[in-house]
């Protein structure tokens, strides 16, 4: 089956032994574990044999499906690397110490990732994540300094 790997390093993936599939916004224990017979990356995606997916009936079935894995299974990030998840809620703050909203999503596009911040009046607000906008994360502070304008 193809996978489109939605991580900077699709190699990681076709290291792991197995692979949890399941459905978006579905409960974890509703994900079942799935053991990973051979992968390699092809073209920019993963092509995976996974256990119990015999055919391409199997696969077609599992379009739509999601892969995963906990998250101990995942290396550590390095400095100045962050998991998309970790970013999810944290607080935007200026560098006035005026707050812009939360991190609601973010974007991957071909130059860099854009934050999607969340602001108190609904307001979606755009910001690259590159270190000239970026200046602080912290993860314990549950905080993102940026140099962005509110009004921007």
């Amino acid at each position: 089956m193809r996978v489109h790997p939605f991580a900077d390093d699709p190699h990681a993936w076709s290291k792991l032994p197995a692979w949890w599939l399941g459905q978006e916004n579905a409960p974890s224990a509703d994900w079942r574990e799935t053991a990973v017979l051979r992968s390699r990356v092809h073209l920019g995606a993963l092509v995976a044999q996974l256990a119990g997916v015999a055919d391409r009936d199997a696969a077609e079935a599992l379009k739509g499906t999601l892969v995963g894995v906990p998250r101990e299974a995942l290396p550590p990030a390095g400095k100045d690397e962050y998991y998309w998840d970790d970013l999810i809620g944290l607080e935007v703050v200026n560098v006035r110490g005026e707050r812009l909203g939360e991190v609601d999503s973010l974007i991957e596009t071909g130059a860099n990732d854009v934050l999607c911040v969340r602001a108190g009046d609904g307001r979606e607000l755009l910001l690259p994540f590159v270190g000239t906008v970026v200046l602080d994360v912290d993860l314990a502070q549950k905080r993102i300094r940026v140099d962005w304008e509110a009004d921007w």
